[in-house]
């Protein structure tokens, strides 16, 4: 039997194997990598928001896509969370803002939806809460402490060289004097206006009507509703058919779950080692959280 042709023999092969990957992608591939099915057609879309949040990159990317995606008709927004940072909350919020321009986005809240939880929940157009959820904690928190005398007692003698007056603001080694205290005060007396006019704004509030609540106190999901800080009590499923409603979506409503894309296992392992910064390297961390709490 003749031999084939290398040149030839590459080229067949090479045909097989596109031939090949295009079928699996129409078999598989129509998930991208962060699980939003483009081939979805009037679906509703359930992201999570669990956790502390620490970074909106994921979540920002992630609702981009669904803003684009013409076969998700409505995005539910399950948030489980005592909140995080304040830019990663306001960027996520933003980003739920700009969705609700396009399609209708149902806000379910899980075991809590306090602090930044609630602030981006309070982006959505409606919010469904548990009766047992907590939620609420608008407020802005910002944890810091001396070991100045632990050091003095083990013989340590710290040494800061700085440029500026106030950049060693809340460092771990020495004492913040009253007037450190009060410049940090102020901005978190800012911050802290921003979150009441995010929540005023998403809740189609006045200021002055959210001040009141605004004192860091969490409620029940039942008592939130009494305050129109959610507006329906009930749990996923029921966020989810009112999402569907909203988008005009009859029968039955289909729902597709969005995961949360993983890292690989190594970075999972280096990262594991690098979570948590040396002390006085981290700097000041603002965050929209309430302090820890279990039932």
């Amino acid at each position: 039997m003749p031999r084939r042709h290398p040149i030839l023999r590459g080229i067949v092969n090479l045909a097989a194997a596109g031939f090949f990957a295009i079928v699996a992608l129409i078999v598989y591939g129509h998930f991208s990598s962060d699980g939003v099915g483009f081939l979805e057609k009037n679906a509703v879309a359930v992201v999570s928001v669990e956790g502390v949040i620490e970074s909106s990159d994921d979540i920002v990317r992630t609702l981009e896509r669904l803003e684009k995606n013409d076969g998700i008709r409505a995005v539910v927004l399950r948030v489980d969370s005592p909140g995080g940072g304040v830019a990663p909350s306001q960027e996520i919020y933003d980003a739920v803002w700009r969705l609700r321009g396009r399609k209708p986005v149902i806000a379910s809240l899980g075991g809590e939806a306090a602090s930044g939880g609630y602030y981006i929940a309070a982006a959505c157009q409606t919010i469904v809460s548990n009766p047992g959820t907590l939620t609420g904690s608008i407020g802005v928190i910002m944890h810091t402490g001396s070991v100045a005398e632990l050091l003095k007692k083990i013989g340590i003698t710290p040494t800061t060289i700085k440029a500026g007056k106030y950049k060693d603001i809340g460092s771990p080694t020495r004492d913040m004097t009253d007037e450190e205290k009060k410049l940090i005060g102020d901005v978190l007396e800012n911050v802290h206006t921003q979150f009441i006019a995010a929540v005023a704004k998403g809740r189609n509030l006045k200021p002055e009507q959210v001040r009141p609540l605004a004192d860091g106190r969490i409620f029940s999901g039942e008592q939130a509703r009494e305050l129109h800080l959610v507006d329906e009590l009930g749990g996923l499923h029921d966020a989810v058919k009112l999402a569907a409603e909203r988008a005009g979506i009859t029968g039955e409503p289909h729902w597709v779950e969005i995961e949360k894309a993983q890292p690989p296992w190594w970075w999972q392992l280096v990262s594991g080692f690098a979570h948590t910064p040396p002390a006085g390297l981290s700097g000041l961390q603002f965050l929209y959280s309430r302090p820890g709490l279990s039932g």
